[in-house]
C-alpha cells in the first residue's frame, strides 16, 4: 500500500509516497520515516488521519501496533497521514529521576552543611532539633521511595515525554526542595511541639505506605486476567476514591506539615494539590465515559473524585 504523508497545513511532507506491505502496522510506518528523515524517531512522531471538514473533532492518531489497513476504507490501497513533531523526547522514567533526584539531594544540603546560613549573614550558634532529622529522614525516605517506584513499580501508559518536560518539571520539584528546606533547617527555626510532631509525621508515614499499596494495585491494574486498556480501579481506597494514590500524596504531605509548621510546607501542598485535582477530574471524566453502563459495558460506580467530602 502507499502512504502519503503530509503536514498539519496539508502540505506533502516528505516527497513521494512511502511504500509498504499490506499487512504493515503503523510501527512499520513510523520506521520508514525515521529511515527517510533521519531525524524523527518513532517516539518523537504523532501520526494522525486528515480531519474531515465539518463539525470539529479531534483527530484519530494511528496506534503504533495496529495495521494500517484499519485506517482505510477496506478497498484502498492509499492513506493520507498528518505528521506532527513532537520534538525531542526522554523516557518517563528519565523524566521522574531527574525530577525526585533533585529533592533528593538538595533538601540534606541545608541540614548537614550549616554553612549556608552563615553565608547569608546569620552568625548565631545553630541548634538542631529533633523534629528537623525526623524531617530529613521523611523527605530523603519519600523521594527515593518515588525512585524505586519509577522503576520498579510504575507502567507508564506513553514510552516518552517532551525534553523540555525535564526542566519544567525539575525547576518544580527543585525549588520546591531547596524552599522547604532552608526553611525548616534554619537556625531560627521554631519547633512544634513533641506530640504534634509524632501525629503529624505518624500520620504522613502511614499514607506513603498506603500510597505505594496504591501505585501497586494501578501496576496490576491493566494486566489482570490478561485484559488490557482501561479498567475500573478496584481495591482499598480505590473502591471508594477514584484517584486514590493522589489523595494519599496530598496526605502524606499535610502529616509533613502538621509535624513542621511551615508556610513554605503548605505553599507546595497547595500547588501540587491543584495540579492534582485538575488531572483527578480528567481522569474521573475519562472513566465515567469509558464504562457507561451501555452496550455490555460496567458502569463506573459512584466515588469521590479526589478528597472527600470537599471533591
Amino acid at each position: 500500500m502507499k502512504v502519503t504523508l503530509v503536514s498539519r497545513s496539508g502540505r506533502e511532507f516528505l516527497k513521494g509516497d512511502i511504500e509498504l506491505s499490506d499487512s504493515a502496522t503503523v510501527a512499520d510506518l513510523q520506521q520508514k520515516i525515521h529511515k527517510r528523515t533521519q531525524k524523527y524517531y518513532p517516539s518523537r512522531q504523532r501520526l494522525t488521519l486528515p480531519v474531515k471538514p465539518g463539525p470539529k473533532e479531534k483527530p484519530v492518531v494511528l496506534h503504533y501496533k495496529k495495521s494500517l489497513k484499519d485506517y482505510t476504507d477496506g478497498n484502498s490501497d492509499n492513506l493520507t497521514v498528518v505528521f506532527k513533531d513532537l520534538g525531542p523526547q526522554v523516557y518517563y522514567r528519565t523524566l521522574f529521576f531527574f525530577e525526585y533526584l533533585g529533592p533528593l539531594i538538595i533538601y540534606p544540603l541545608f541540614y548537614y552543611f550549616p554553612q549556608v546560613y552563615n553565608l547569608l549573614g546569620y552568625t548565631g550558634e545553630r541548634v538542631i532539633h529533633p523534629v528537623q532529622t525526623y524531617a530529613m529522614y521523611y523527605w530523603s525516605f519519600h523521594y527515593f521511595k518515588r525512585i524505586v517506584e519509577t522503576f520498579f513499580v510504575h507502567r507508564f501508559s506513553h514510552a516518552t515525554s517532551p525534553l523540555s518536560n525535564v526542566f519544567r518539571n525539575s525547576a518544580y520539584y527543585w525549588a520546591f526542595a531547596a524552599y522547604i528546606s532552608y526553611k525548616v533547617n534554619h537556625p531560627l527555626y521554631t519547633p512544634v511541639g513533641e506530640l504534634q510532631m509524632k501525629i503529624g509525621f505518624g500520620f504522613g508515614l502511614l499514607c506513603q505506605v498506603a500510597n505505594l499499596y496504591c501505585h501497586i494495585l494501578l501496576r496490576n491494574l491493566r494486566t489482570t486476567n490478561g485484559v488490557k486498556g482501561y479498567q475500573i480501579p478496584r481495591g482499598f481506597l480505590f473502591n471508594y476514591i477514584t484517584c486514590a494514590n493522589y489523595t494519599t500524596e496530598i496526605l502524606q504531605w499535610i502529616g509533613f506539615n502538621i509535624a513542621t509548621q511551615l508556610v513554605a510546607g503548605y505553599v507546595f501542598v497547595a500547588v501540587g494539590c491543584c495540579f492534582m485535582t485538575n488531572w483527578a477530574l480528567a481522569k474521573h471524566r475519562r472513566l465515567n465515559k469509558l464504562f457507561d453502563g451501555k452496550e455490555g459495558r460496567p458502569k463506573y460506580p459512584r466515588r469521590w473524585i479526589l478528597l472527600p467530602p470537599l471533591l
